[in-house]
């Protein structure tokens, strides 16, 4: 395999990282705001890749600025989205393609670690992107995506008090099972309330029954995964390893 560059433009950050014959080789992240310095910094001793495969849901000014950076290779970049099937997941999304494509991509990921996991019986299970938006996906155990959430992160529920509310302008708090300041019970809350939300499609994907594995990704993940009853999975490059997945399969 000629060596691929993976590409995650979200809503903050940027990661990347490059896959060859022998695995990944190397990998980063960059704030958007940063994006711009890419060739000169990350990707100055960067080997040339034969491919360049992302997803962005950063918006076109992002998109434009990633591939000025990918100019100093002269390498054109393929811009993923998604669709009604591909890498064992069928996507159950009114108009599929509006299914935001780093979505996708870890739903794919998702499933091929489910699939190695126990190929015989695959798991169901709920994807977990925690971002500055967090998105909570069902996956089937055959494969299907059921349907999801969109919550606003932790950061972004507490700046919404914060600039709503003019009593709840505090300094961060913790997380505490009884909080007994504001500060806490304003972190606590967020955090239950993203918590609650994908217990709940756990839940109502268990079923008659058994585990739902829950995959946790996303610079916030650690706000999450702790409290999460088991089993969970924290993967934090789910998204690219979904980008690089859909990029190896054949063809049409």
């Amino acid at each position: 395999m000629s060596q691929i560059l993976v590409i995650d433009v979200g809503n903050s950050r940027l990661k990347w990282a490059l896959r060859g014959p022998r695995g990944w080789s190397a990998r980063g992240a960059v704030a958007n705001q940063d994006i711009g310095s890419l060739a000169v910094r990350d990707w100055q001793t960067v080997e040339r890749p034969a491919r360049a495969v992302g997803v962005n849901v950063a918006g076109e000014a992002a998109r434009v600025r990633v591939e000025g950076q990918l100019a100093r290779w002269r390498l054109p970049i393929e811009w993923l989205t998604a669709t009604a099937q591909a890498g064992g997941v069928s996507n159950r999304y009114q108009v599929p393609s509006q299914l935001g494509a780093d979505r996708w991509a870890s739903l794919v990921a998702a499933r091929r670690r489910a699939v190695a996991a126990n190929e015989a019986s695959p798991a169901p299970c709920v994807v977990v992107n925690a971002g500055t938006a967090v998105t909570i996906d069902a996956l089937d155990a055959d494969g299907t995506f059921r349907g999801g959430l969109i919550l606003p992160g932790v950061r972004l529920m507490l700046r919404a008090l914060a600039d709503n509310t003019a009593a709840l302008r505090t300094a961060a708090g913790e997380f505490q099972d009884f909080p007994t300041s504001t500060p806490d019970a304003l972190y606590s809350g967020a955090v239950q309330a993203i918590c609650g939300a994908i217990g709940e499609m756990r839940q109502r994907l268990r079923g008659s029954g058994g585990d739902v594995t829950c995959y946790v990704a996303g610079g916030a993940l650690n706000d999450i995964a702790p409290h999460l009853a088991a089993p969970v999975e924290v993967v934090d490059n789910l998204v690219l390893e979904g980008v690089l997945v859909l990029a190896l399969l054949p063809r049409a």
